[in-house]
């Protein structure tokens, strides 16, 4: 069945912060210049602000460059950040404040706002929506289209009603066809599509290669009494420090009697029986945490893989018919552990770049906003923030820290030097023979609490009789090979039981797929140390459901 095809000047894959700012900001320029810029947004969840995920504080400086009265139009940022502080958990019972000098000065949050960014991100489709933006959610782009001299021309969305065999149903729906003159990424971390255009442009051959963490995030209702709104604490150290691995945690006193809190493992971690998940559980035990929970409710869970190689690790960002913004091309600041208001900039550079070249008698079919990139404040704080999560990953926690103290806080940012990471996340798994086993302790069902339990808060929901979206190059490596080796991490990695090694009756091991139970985090696609696993779009409307994260 042929598939029916729309045009438009430039279609946007992904709704969250950069690819909406792009569409509001091009929508914008088109009533300056009294130009029609026709633009379309395609958004996978089943709604804009379903699969959103992160802390989040958001500063508002992109913001305010897109729209200086968004008070005046409710944006959703209501609870501004009161109180600062950092935490290193010396143990299982033990921690100490670090000294508000001795932080460096991107961990700063003065003027910034403790938020819901899916709730942002709702917003910020209300206004795209005023603008005349095609907002199209629940529809997956499964395909990039090219031209006949290679340049991208537009994206496909997924099939629908497609069984598992392959065969249609009686509710089969083919994709459309989305034309544009010019198609931007804004995927989000690990892109699927991003990541082919990467590859086949070879946008990243000057770059590190990218580096990642996973973000495990629950949201609590909490004790009144125990809540101060604007209280916004960082931290590292325990557990991941009895484990070998590096990251840090957040929790913040959100609106409503809320807490937002979470713990984020750098996927470079070198031990295969590690679970993400399970450090989590054991991380909120601890009394310095566990004071804020107890009496609560947590009412929401959710994980999310976070880009934080910076700026030695982006790509090119142009190529010819489109851009990747946001963090399908890796603009998160780690130093700040934010990445909302730098992709909402990308996206913002980029229309402008479009606007100007829409304008053009002969459009460049190749574009580019590294010119304004490179003269804009995004690049010079990505700059500033070079050496942090190098330092961090070279030196470790502590040393990393102080490291970065002196950097940001002695130097701006502008040490004569930078470091570099050339080491991917997923070759450094140690073999499983030379790692240390992992006890975890069984769930209490009050503070912590199993996978599947946390898998139902997330909404998750695809219809089970779909093409898997989490694809083997090979079968037999996970059991052939990644099991004997590495005791197969995915396991283990996954946050939300994907993966099981079952037994079979005759004591074979067989490599089960729970792929109903994916939140779309990207961590297999990451950390896989054979590289074997893809994740693509499942049908459009299928994940996660996350209401107020």
């Amino acid at each position: 069945m042929e598939r029916e095809s729309m045009e438009f000047d430039v279609v946007i894959v992904g709704g969250g912060p950069a690819g909406l700012s792009a569409a509001i900001r091009l929508r914008q320029l088109s009533q300056e210049i009294g130009q029609d810029i026709s633009v379309c947004v395609v958004e996978k969840g089943s709604e804009f602000g379903a699969h959103i995920l992160s802390g989040a504080i958001l500063e508002p400086r992109a913001l305010q460059e897109l729209f200086p009265d968004w008070k005046e139009r409710g944006a959703p940022l209501n609870t501004p950040v009161i109180q600062d502080e950092i935490l290193f958990l010396l143990s299982d019972k033990k921690a100490i404040t670090t000294p508000h000098w001795a932080v460096p000065r991107t961990m700063h949050n003065d003027g910034n706002y403790i938020v819901s960014l899916g709730n942002v991100v709702r917003w910020l489709a209300e206004q795209a929506e005023a603008l005349e933006v095609n907002l199209f959610p629940g529809f997956a782009a499964s395909e990039i289209l090219f031209d006949p001299q290679g340049a991208v021309k537009g994206v496909a969305t997924g099939d629908m009603g497609v069984s598992r065999t392959g065969e249609h149903k009686h509710s089969f729906t083919p994709g459309y066809e989305l034309h544009a003159k010019y198609t931007l990424f804004a995927e989000g971390c690990r892109g699927h599509l991003g990541k082919q255009l990467i590859q086949k442009f070879d946008l990243d051959r000057d770059a590190d290669p990218q580096h990642y963490g996973i973000g495990i995030k629950e949201l609590w209702d909490i004790d009144p009494a125990k809540h101060q709104p604007g209280l916004v604490i960082h931290g590292a150290g325990w557990p991941l420090s009895s484990s070998g691995s590096s990251g840090g945690f957040f929790l913040y006193h959100a609106e409503n009697h809320q807490v937002a809190m979470g713990l984020i493992i750098d996927l470079s971690y070198h031990n295969p029986y590690l679970s993400p998940f399970d450090e989590m559980q054991r991380w909120k035990q601890h009394p310095a945490i566990r004071k804020h929970l107890e009496g609560g409710k947590r009412v929401a869970y959710g994980a999310r893989a976070i880009t934080k190689g910076g700026l030695n690790s982006l790509p090119r960002t142009g190529f010819p018919g489109g851009c990747l913004i946001g963090d399908d091309a890796g603009f998160l600041n780690f130093s700040k552990i934010k990445g909302s208001h730098t992709a909402m900039k990308s996206g913002m550079l980029c229309a402008e770049a479009i606007a100007k070249a829409l304008r053009s008698d002969t459009p460049a079919r190749e574009l580019s906003y590294e010119a304004e990139f490179k003269s804009s404040w995004l690049h010079e704080e990505l700059y500033g923030s070079r050496n942090f999560g190098p330092a961090m990953h070279r030196m470790g926690t502590f040393l990393g820290a102080a490291f970065n103290f002196i950097d940001q806080n002695w130097f701006k940012g502008q040490l004569p030097l930078t470091l570099h990471d050339k080491t991917p996340d997923h070759a450094c798994l140690d073999l499983a023979a030379q790692s240390p086993t992992i006890t975890y302790p069984k769930p209490d069902g009050k503070i912590s609490f199993d996978k599947l339990s946390s898998v139902f808060l997330s909404n998750t929901n695809h219809e089970e009789d779909q093409p898997c979206h989490l694809t083997l190059k090979n079968p037999d490596v996970p059991i052939k090979k990644n099991l004997p080796l590495y005791a197969e991490p995915a396991q283990r990695y996954c946050p939300a039981g994907v993966y099981e090694v079952v037994q079979n009756a005759d004591g074979s091991s067989r490599f089960q797929i729970n792929a109903q139970n994916c939140v779309h985090c990207k961590t297999c696609d990451i950390k896989d140390p054979a590289q074997n696993i893809t994740w693509v779009v499942p049908e459009g409307g299928g994940g996660p459901n996350y209401p107020n994260m």
